[in-house]
């Protein structure tokens, strides 16, 4: 039996063939890492820890959810997930970061709604939310609440709109940087109750809340994971939710519009994206164990405890409500003058 021909009936390659092939294939890796990665997504990734990146400080709502889909993704991979915080100017630091980190994998995006904002507020920014990430998935939402200081003579809407108009510019209130969802929101309130109040901005939602305990600034509204633990405790006190309905968490806690100012609706959605040099493999294998984290019904309890609703969505749907949600909040910033 000739050399040849035992090749075929063993059903192996000549070496020589499976040389060429190994080779090529070792070369198409190097060149293009995600072909490997693509091949051996389901087994092989992660195998080292993933880079999470929140672009606002530790307290806020992007890292409450960044940190809770961090340990379940932890456990499912049994890979270290790293919340690295990266806060400046409205999350746009910490985006443009992960604009710039490399489509492997191993460095994601989590953050809020503020990325729909930023477009509109900034210019000149470093990235393209649409051009330099690939959706991944939403993640959650949840209302706001309007809060003073325990400082303030006011226990209700109406009550903080008389109190500022009898003080116009003397009233601060405080956000997670320019063009996060927390100065939108005090936008929107300034500009539905007519009234003026000075903007004083912080790294993240929580450096905001701990401004507001310690009576640096009077009015904030932020996400309920960041603020009802300190309305519970009797710190700070609540006006209003932002939703148009009550919360189930604290439902002697009116909404604002109940409160006395008609047509204040506004809540706060995080979402996951992903460097756009990703491979589809990753976008569906990330996809994939996001949701299955998110079905966990101790991750569900984790977020729902704190007012925080589970929004999974797909990627392509993710995709679309970006695109009409900066589209929406381009129109809303440009009618309220609303400046970086």
């Amino acid at each position: 039996m000739t050399r040849s021909h035992a090749h075929k009936i063993s059903g192996c390659r000549p070496p020589r063939l499976a040389r060429t092939l190994h080779a090529a294939a070792i070369l198409l890796a190097v060149v293009h890492p995600a072909f490997s990665l693509a091949a051996d997504s389901p087994q092989a990734y992660p195998d080292r820890p993933v880079r999470m990146i929140v672009p606002f400080a530790p307290g806020g709502g992007s890292d409450i959810v960044g940190r809770i889909l961090a340990r379940g993704l932890s456990e499912t991979w049994g890979q270290a997930v790293v919340v690295d915080n990266r806060p400046g100017a409205g999350s746009t630091v910490g985006t443009a970061i992960a604009a710039k980190a490399a489509g492997d994998g191993y460095s994601v995006l989590v953050s809020s709604s503020a990325v729909a904002f930023s477009p509109s507020l900034y210019k000149n920014l470093a990235f393209d939310i649409r051009r330099d990430f690939r959706p991944i998935s939403l993640l959650a939402r949840q209302p706001s609440m309007l809060v003073v200081a325990q400082s303030v003579k006011a226990a209700t809407v109406p009550q903080l709109i008389e109190l500022a108009k009898a003080q116009p510019g003397k009233l601060t209130y405080g956000s997670a940087g320019v063009g996060s969802a927390t100065h939108l929101g005090g936008e929107l309130l300034r500009t539905s109750a007519k009234v003026e109040l000075v903007h004083v901005p912080y790294k993240s939602a929580g450096l905001a809340m701990s401004a507001l305990l310690a009576g640096e600034i009077q009015v904030l509204v932020t996400n309920m994971a960041t603020v009802l633990p300190h309305v519970k405790a009797g710190r700070v006190r609540s006006l209003g939710i932002s939703s148009a309905g009550r919360s189930a968490l604290a439902p002697e806690i009116p909404t604002v519009e109940e409160g006395g100012l008609p047509g204040f609706e506004y809540d706060t959605w995080y979402a996951m994206l992903i460097p756009a040099t990703a491979s589809d493999a990753i976008v569906r294998r990330l996809h994939r164990d996001v949701d299955e984290v998110l079905k966990k019904p101790a991750i569900q309890r984790q977020l729902t405890n704190q007012g925080i609703a589970i929004v999974a969505s797909s990627p392509q749907a993710l995709g679309a409500y970006l695109a009409a949600e900066m589209k929406k909040w381009a129109e809303i910033i440009g009618a309220a003058g609303v400046k970086s």
